[in-house]
């Protein structure tokens, strides 16, 4: 019996159960409206410990409407005069700013921050410190932390909103609980022929192309190898296979009407 559904199941709750110890620290924020869309970021990347600490305005109607869904996160966020409650009982404080190359202390990029907080997580809370808008975290900040974490931007205009900083940061986040991302679904009806039908197409491609003289036959090999790569590489299902083997049947007949048929049919399908 397959398990491969309860593995599943299983690592998506142990990500879930990292992601939520992550705590998001926004620090002297002046405008609430970012503290709201910063939330809203969280929620859809799965993190939802929100401490502000010193917010220019709070409660705020507009940090809410920004919020867009993810209210809830608002008004569950914690409060605080200062930095350090925030940071109480967190194993791991990473502190966002622009790489400082002047700065005697570690830094790393977000997604190498992303793996190695994760896997810290499985221990304790960690914390994600965000400055202010305007001027990012203060000297004093950034010593009580671990590792500063940078963005990778354009070198040329590398200025990110707050919230959207809180985006990228949590996006990466989320990649690293699900085993590092770059997943790719198939279509749900797709489902390829086997290497049978695909040999067989190929030797009918390649017999239509000398039929219609497009081939060389003293130089067919290097032309075939271009397109078995073409059409391995588009892996064709038994629908879009009936196509080709009809286009190519209607070619060696002459019956370019037949072909024209088999496009149209092509269209039609969803």
């Amino acid at each position: 019996m397959s398990t491969g559904g309860a593995n599943d199941t299983r690592s998506a709750a142990a990500g879930a159960e990292r992601l939520g110890r992550f705590r998001v620290v926004l620090i002297d924020t002046t405008h609430p409206g970012n503290i709201g869309a910063a939330a809203r970021a969280m929620k859809v990347m799965g993190l939802s410990r929100l401490h502000l600490v010193n917010p220019k305005t709070w409660p705020s109607a507009e940090a809410t409407a920004l919020a867009s869904g993810a209210a809830d996160l608002c008004h569950a966020a914690a409060v605080h005069a200062e930095l350090e409650p925030a940071l109480s009982g967190c194993r791991l404080v990473l502190g966002t700013s622009a790489r400082l190359r002047s700065l005697s202390m570690p830094q790393m990029d977000v997604r190498a921050a992303a793996r190695h907080s994760l896997a810290e997580a499985a221990e304790g809370d960690v914390a994600l410190l965000f400055g202010r808008e305007a001027h990012g975290l203060t000297n004093e900040e950034m010593q009580r932390c671990h590792h500063l974490v940078h963005i990778e931007t354009n070198p040329e205009f590398g200025s990110l909103n707050l919230a959207q900083a809180v985006q990228v940061v949590s996006y990466e986040l989320r990649m690293a609980a699900l085993g590092g991302g770059g997943d790719q679904r198939p279509a749900m009806d797709w489902a390829p022929v086997d290497a049978e039908q695909m040999e067989r197409f190929f030797e009918h491609l390649e017999q239509t192309l000398l039929d219609i003289r497009f081939l060389n036959p003293d130089h067919p090999k290097r032309l075939m190898m271009r397109l078995r790569r073409l059409f391995n590489r588009a892996r064709p299902d038994q629908n879009e296979m009936n196509i080709l083997r009809g286009i190519l049947a209607a070619a060696q007949r002459g019956d370019y009407g037949a072909a024209r048929d088999a496009a149209r049919d092509l269209e039609k399908r969803p």
